[in-house]
């Protein structure tokens, strides 16, 4: 008969320790993205937060998403500093689009053994996309599940809270025809359509390490993180009267600018009017992608669409530019006839 005895949490894979360590490297990245109306620091059971009192009739607005399969590069590539921005972009650009301000984030990490540099560079990530989108990091959850996920993988998953005046929520109702599309420059393929691009990468086999867009790699291009559009599209609605906007996510264009749109309208998009960027050419002749699935799967360069009345554009256009942003017209909005699909690309 063996002999017993006593085992530990650590003895069954968990280590609170690193748990603890982690939480100390995480605490200075917190603090760097503090705004108005959080009550409390990391730590707590639950994290606090007052919604500002110039709001006078706030409603909030969430948003949860994850990075998808994007990671599986990043284990490949193990590169994580920059999967965590693509996980508060993916959220804080979709509160966006109804006119909400991001108050507050909070994220999941799930490991099936604690690798404290790992989680640290990824929550580095996270509180940089929280920078940019000027929201609070006031929270999260990391969980050491052994025997759950393989060596040196982990799953991330996050939400945004913000808030925006009754008054001025957007929901595209008030677009019309004679409206103009307006499209701003993703930064890449974000974090949409990677089982496609890694059953592409695995058909080509490229060097990935190789020059392949002036100074940048291959390996840079995929994994370049997601562009965050909070502060120059919250600054144009202080301007100007925006009628609708779309996060350009999975479902690519095609799918994503109808959310927005009322039944009878149609949004007409015209493909010369924007530079796609290399990556996505590559995409398509190496996957021997049809074109209309390129615009159904990827963003194909147009990250965030505008809709906005046509004496509106060009201060809009402005704008967008004077904030960084690569904003171009790339569309009308017409009368839709019957049961035509709601957006083409010509």
């Amino acid at each position: 008969m063996s002999q017993k005895y006593s085992l530990s949490y650590r003895d069954a894979g968990v280590d609170i320790d690193a748990g603890d360590a982690l939480i100390d490297r995480i605490r200075p990245l917190a603090k760097k993205t503090l705004r108005e109306g959080v009550l409390g620091g990391i730590g707590g059971f639950g994290a606090l937060f007052e919604v500002p009192k110039r709001y006078r009739e706030p409603v909030l607005v969430s948003g949860t998403d994850g990075v998808g399969t994007k990671l599986k590069l990043a284990f490949q590539l193990n590169r994580h500093d920059t999967v965590g921005q693509d996980l508060v972009a993916m959220s804080v650009n979709d509160i966006l689009v109804q006119g909400a301000e991001s108050l507050f984030f909070l994220d999941y990490f799930a490991c099936g053994k604690l690798d404290v540099a790992t989680a640290a560079s990824v929550v580095g990530g996270i509180a940089k996309g929280c920078e940019l989108a000027g929201c609070a990091l006031i929270g999260g959850e990391t969980a050491e599940m052994p025997g759950m996920y393989p060596d040196g993988e982990y799953d991330l998953a996050g939400f945004a809270v913000g808030v925006v005046e009754k008054s001025r929520i957007i929901d595209g109702s008030r677009i019309r025809p004679g409206d103009v599309v307006l499209g701003l420059a993703s930064s890449g393929a974000h974090s949409n359509g990677y089982s496609l691009i890694r059953r592409i990468i695995e058909r080509a086999q490229p060097d990935l390490n190789a020059p392949f867009d002036g100074g940048r790699t291959l390996a840079d291009v995929v994994m370049a993180p997601t562009r965050i559009y909070v502060k120059p599209v919250l600054a144009l609605l202080e301007k100007v009267g925006v009628k609708g906007m779309a996060h350009i996510t999975g479902g690519g264009l095609l799918e994503n600018v109808p959310r927005v749109l009322p039944e009878n309208t149609v949004a007409t998009l015209e493909k010369t009017a924007w530079s796609r960027p290399r990556l996505f050419d590559w995409l398509q002749a190496e996957g021997q992608v049809a074109e209309e699935e390129m615009h159904r799967v990827f963003n194909c360069g147009i990250g965030m669409v505008i809709i906005v009345a046509e004496q509106d554009a060009e201060t809009a256009l402005s704008l967008l530019q004077q904030a960084g942003e690569t904003a171009r017209r790339i569309g009308r909005i017409m009368a839709r006839q019957g049961n035509e699909a709601q957006t083409r690309v010509a």
